[in-house]
């Protein structure tokens, strides 16, 4: 154990090993090898023109499911590195835990999941799990990136145990790779977890207000703790242009968030005084989390962008677009799967069946935002409400 480790991290040297077996690497340990397949992955590039809130933002500033990983990733490897964790595993999961968003933000995943009900559904968590281990690309002795026990276990698990009936494709692999769904994840997954909703909340607080879908006045009105970091930044900085206080703002909000993160998660450790990772898993809850009352203002702060952000009419009426999209490309090639590309044709059924309408889930899910409506116009030029099937 080495000394900036803390007893109950993933330890890499521990590693339960990968789904198939490979030689290790002579100048990397197995999570940053994790952390650079992903980097190096076509579906994490895709993230750089999918929606994280405005689809196919066409602001320069306006953050992507790509720049929103990063965030993330930065914020969980601060995080880790305070409570000992392992920063190459936080990280890894953090960048990795967006890759099975559709196109088009959540409304492009309900569209599909409401399209894939009579076949099992859809998940943008299991589709991620679908992508590490399946649909990427990469290698010539196996489908997948062939990522760890600990980095896939993290991206199932990072928002707590899976309970019930398990989603397709994690069923089909914890039959053959166990990640004991049924416990908490580590310590790294907690964080990258936890680390989500605290760049997601802010960072979309600072598009709406660059987009001008509501006013610093409104926010402060609405939400007392931002509220009182506007009259912070405001009392210290009284002369600072607008762009200047809504940063400033955004960085003392997460700053706090993510203080109050580390005291609470160190006040749980100190209660259940976990002897290692497999103790931490068993603790029976999470274990990095915020107090009480900063759970109360991100709730807060949350149903504020509910109303005036993510229900604004200019988004909805591009996101009722997106579901317009997302289902005529769907009936259209569950109906004419030999206009699938060729890579994707195996996959489909000669008759129109579940393996035919899960390929082309998988075909969509991976289009992004610009993709999927070139392909649109291309199919459906000169008939927008084109329904087939």
């Amino acid at each position: 154990m080495t000394p900036d480790r803390a007893p109950y991290a993933t330890f890499w040297e521990e590693s339960r090993g990968r789904f198939h077996a490979e030689a290790p690497s002579a100048t990397r340990t197995p999570f940053q090898r994790d952390r650079d397949r992903i980097v190096h992955c076509a579906a994490f590039r895709r993230l750089g023109h999918k929606t994280q809130v405005f689809i196919s933002p066409e602001g320069d500033h306006i953050r992507t499911r790509l720049t929103h990983s990063l965030e993330v990733a930065q914020i969980a490897r601060s995080i880790a590195r305070t409570l000992g964790a392992d920063e190459d595993l936080t990280e890894a999961i953090a960048l990795a835990h967006d890759l099975g968003h559709t196109p088009f933000g959540h409304v492009g995943e309900d569209a599909l999941d409401d399209l894939m009900h009579p076949f099992g559904g859809f998940d943008h968590n299991d589709q991620a799990l679908r992508i590490l281990t399946r649909l990427e690309l990469r290698y010539p002795s196996h489908p997948g990136l062939n990522l760890t026990w600990e980095t896939l276990e993290g991206v199932v698990k990072h928002n707590g145990p899976v309970r019930g009936d398990l989603p397709l494709t994690l069923s089909e692999v914890n039959a053959v790779f166990d990640l004991e769904v049924d416990t908490h994840a580590g310590l790294e997954a907690q964080v990258a977890a936890i680390s989500d909703d605290i760049a997601y909340n802010h960072h979309d607080m600072d598009d709406g207000l660059r987009a001008r879908l509501f006013t610093i006045g409104q926010v402060r009105e609405a939400v007392p703790h931002v509220d009182e970091a506007f009259a912070g930044v405001d009392r210290d900085h009284p002369d600072a242009p607008r762009p200047v206080r809504i940063a400033e703002a955004v960085r003392r909000l997460i700053g706090a968030m993510v203080a109050d993160v580390l005291a609470e998660t160190r006040r749980r450790l100190a209660e259940t005084a976990p002897a290692d990772a497999p103790a931490l898993r068993r603790a029976g809850r999470q274990t990095v989390a915020f107090s009480e009352a900063m759970a109360r203002r991100e709730k807060a702060l949350k149903a504020f962008l509910f109303a005036n952000m993510y229900r604004a009419p200019s988004v909805n009426a591009e996101r009722s677009d997106g579901v317009r999209v997302i289902g005529d490309l769907f009936r259209y090639y569950v109906n004419r799967p030999d206009r699938l590309p060729e890579v994707w044709r195996d996959g489909c059924d000669a008759a129109f069946g579940r393996e035919t309408a899960r390929t082309v889930a998988d075909y969509i899910a991976g289009m992004t935002d610009r993709f999927a409506r070139r392909q649109h116009a291309h199919l459906f030029a000169g008939s927008p409400r084109t329904r087939l099937g």
